[in-house]
């Protein structure tokens, strides 16, 4: 019988084997892109706002030549997020975004730029500003169309999208070639990518296999970044790198010129045919708990409650983890 935990999660089989966790925010027929935007919303909590309510701006959007051709009023409701109180206690404007200059970027990326869709001009201005503005952790931004082409009475049709960093820990290993300069050039095409920021590499170590396949020891660690990716987007770019190094999926836990795997996402909890977050079974490998410990001791898993401190200390005093049938799995 599936065991439900009193906070909504499901457990289907071992946890210390292939495991199964259907977390509080993966409920039963939940679609990546819902359990992304649940785990988003959940962001905002604790952030301030600065609020910028109808700003009009004259722009060129539209599927249709005419559209393009003359132009029309497009709005935008968007609300900032990010940390407010260190500015208002300062009463100084470098602490915070300036609302003006905001209002006036928005403009400039309207007006230099044409889409068909005002799907697309939210998106990109989103992004551009997530990217330009470094205390803006997230944006919910709303394009108005009031005179979009429809021949009906309406007052107006919009969209509106919520987009923010987020902090992801990814594992990498190799023991394959020159294992040192695939690993570097991963690393370095993370810190080329435009859309990661921030990337804190732990020390690397060298391994023993995981597995039971003879082969090499490994050289692993983890780094951490913030990205606007979403977790498959991300899991894409990552599948990149690996094939950029040769990487050929032939054995499983077999040797590899470069492994990417991501440890963690925010605190998503999420499982589908492709990919799982937290990791599989991360909690019984010292070369991805190691790593996160030096960079994230207090970090605590989204599933079992506990810190990478914890659970390395448990590790290293039992070699294993317990079934999760017989464990305290804290929220």
């Amino acid at each position: 019988m599936q065991k439900t935990y009193a906070d909504g999660r499901k457990h289907v089989g071992s946890i210390c084997g292939r495991q199964e966790v259907c977390g509080k925010h993966m409920r039963e027929g939940e679609s990546m892109w819902e359990a992304f935007i649940e785990e988003s919303e959940q962001n905002k909590i604790g952030y301030d706002e600065i609020r910028i309510d109808n700003l009009e701006i004259f722009a060129h959007h539209g599927v249709f030549p005419e559209e393009k051709e003359k132009g029309q009023l497009f709005y935008i409701n968007a609300v900032l997020y990010g940390e407010l109180r260190q500015a208002g206690k300062r009463d100084d404007l470098k602490l915070s975004t300036d609302y003006g200059s905001v209002c006036l970027f928005l403009k400039e990326q309207l007006i230099n730029n044409t889409y068909d869709l005002i799907e697309a001009a939210a998106e990109k201005a989103a992004e551009a500003l997530l990217l330009h503005y470094p205390l803006v952790k997230a944006v919910s931004l709303e394009l108005r169309k009031p005179q979009a082409p429809i021949p009906l009475p309406f007052e107006s049709v919009s969209v509106k999208i919520y987009r923010s960093w987020h902090r992801a820990y990814v594992a990498f290993g190799s023991n394959m070639g020159d294992s040192r300069a695939y690993i570097d050039g991963a690393l370095k095409g993370l810190a080329e990518d435009s859309l990661i920021k921030d990337l804190s590499v732990s020390d690397m170590i060298m391994t023993k296999p995981y597995g039971g396949v003879e082969q090499a020891d490994f050289l692993n660690g983890v780094v951490r970044l913030d990205t606007l990716y979403t977790p498959h987007e991300l899991l894409a770019r990552l599948h990149e790198l690996e094939q950029a190094a040769g990487r050929e999926r032939k054995l499983r836990w077999g040797p590899r010129t470069l492994d990417l795997d991501i440890i963690f996402y925010d605190k998503l909890v999420y499982e589908d045919e492709n990919l799982i977050i937290p990791h599989v079974d991360m909690q019984n490998r010292d070369f991805v708990l190691k790593p996160m410990v030096q960079l994230a001791p207090f970090f605590r898993h989204p599933v079992y409650g506990r810190t990478m401190a914890e659970m390395l200390a448990q590790y290293e005093g039992k070699g294993v983890c317990e079934d999760a049938e017989n464990r305290d799995i804290g929220g």
